[in-house]
């Protein structure tokens, strides 16, 4: 993949669909996560090449984001997820509360993607067999989906965290 198709922070994706949600009824039940990727997943992937393939892949990476969502997130506000595409990248911008000793870990997480040795880290936390952590969901993005991740500013408790997909181009 060359880099023009890498899709960069400052190119102009179009936007696709907003939602937003009380966070207190999101944590309500751990199938939200689901049902929610499930349902953009559907709504954005009918143009792409294959749509179904396509869909397949965009509910599995936002689903792992709602669950990071899910597990950091505090109940009071709301959630917010916006998805954009530029090309053969989508972008999806996810907007939760979380506690002020949170921003921290995300802020070390999302750095984490983009170390040189993430791979091994990745496969090193797969190996042991324990439920993935949610910063090795991240890598996780990051090196089986060959995610651009970043934290994006905005206003505390909430962070936002902006996640770059070019779910096109990926080869299963």
């Amino acid at each position: 993949m060359d880099v023009a198709e890498k899709a960069p922070a400052e190119a102009t994706f179009e936007p696709l669909l907003q939602i937003e949600m009380e966070m207190g009824t999101f944590l309500s039940n751990w199938h939200h996560c689901d049902q929610l990727s499930t349902f953009i997943a559907r709504i954005i992937s009918h143009n792409r090449t294959d749509p179904v393939r396509h869909s397949n892949f965009f509910s599995s990476a936002l689903n792992e984001l709602l669950e990071v969502s899910f597990r950091g997130g505090s109940p009071d506000g709301q959630i917010g997820c916006a998805v954009y595409r530029h090309g053969r990248t989508e972008r999806v911008k996810l907007t939760f509360p979380c506690l002020s000793r949170q921003r921290q870990f995300f802020s070390e997480a999302v750095s984490n993607t983009r170390r040189e040795d993430a791979l091994a880290r990745y496969l090193d936390s797969i190996s042991t067999g324990l439920t993935p952590s949610r910063d090795v969901v991240l890598l996780d993005l990051a090196i089986n989906f060959d995610a651009q991740i970043r934290l994006e500013n905005s206003a505390p408790p909430s962070i936002t965290l902006v996640v770059d997909l070019p779910l096109e181009g990926i080869v299963s």
